[in-house]
């Protein structure tokens, strides 16, 4: 149980003991957490009224470690990064254009959203992304079951954003298409041990 609290703790970058325990649904993590703690893996902190486990570099190191004794066929979780890659430079694209609508006189401007039609090429984009999702996490899921969930949380934020719930596209404070997709890449990254940009 210590790889899923660590790397739940490393997924979510800095949360709360119940937001961990719901990142893979684990039960009593509250003495995991605090072993990790007397380990020097993770460290409890607090700051503009928010508390949370954020893990040490140690703990990243062991989560990695861990992560390395767990996967057995690393040769398919390549073949879905590789797969991966273009459809995160489409998502990273169209989170760009869900946030800058370029005029003639500023090419950066912010995208107001009130051009229905901008925003709904954004959301086709996402749409293609959703698409394709469902077969990549499952593919993921055959070898690591832990990858379970990232679609149907990827579709459920595309569904609200389209609703009209802006928020559900790239805001970082809920599960948004953008945050799922960042997470997802992360645990890419960590179970290939690599490192963005690679």
């Amino acid at each position: 149980m210590m790889l899923l609290v660590l790397h739940a703790v490393r997924l979510l970058g800095f949360a709360d003991t119940q937001a961990i325990a719901r990142r893979f649904e684990l039960q009593g993590v509250e003495d995991d957490l605090k072993d990790a703690e007397a380990r020097g893996w993770a460290t409890y902190s607090s700051f503009a009224g928010t508390s949370g486990w954020s893990l040490t570099e140690a703990g990243r190191t062991e989560n990695e470690r861990l992560l390395k004794a767990e996967l057995t066929d690393v040769d398919a979780i390549r073949k879905v990064h590789a797969d991966f890659l273009p459809l995160n430079t489409l998502l990273q694209q169209a989170c760009t254009d869900w946030q800058l609508r370029p005029t003639d006189g500023d090419p950066l401007a912010a995208n107001d959203h009130s051009d229905v039609a901008w925003d709904a090429g954004v959301l086709h984009e996402l749409k293609v992304i959703d698409g394709a999702l469902g077969g990549i996490n499952q593919r993921l899921t055959q070898v690591l079951p832990r990858f379970s969930g990232y679609d149907r949380r990827f579709s459920h934020a595309l569904a609200r954003a389209t609703a009209g719930e802006t928020a559900w596209v790239d805001r970082s404070d809920v599960d948004s298409c953008h945050r799922v997709w960042f997470e997802l890449h992360e645990d890419l990254l960590a179970t290939l041990n690599l490192h963005r940009g690679d």
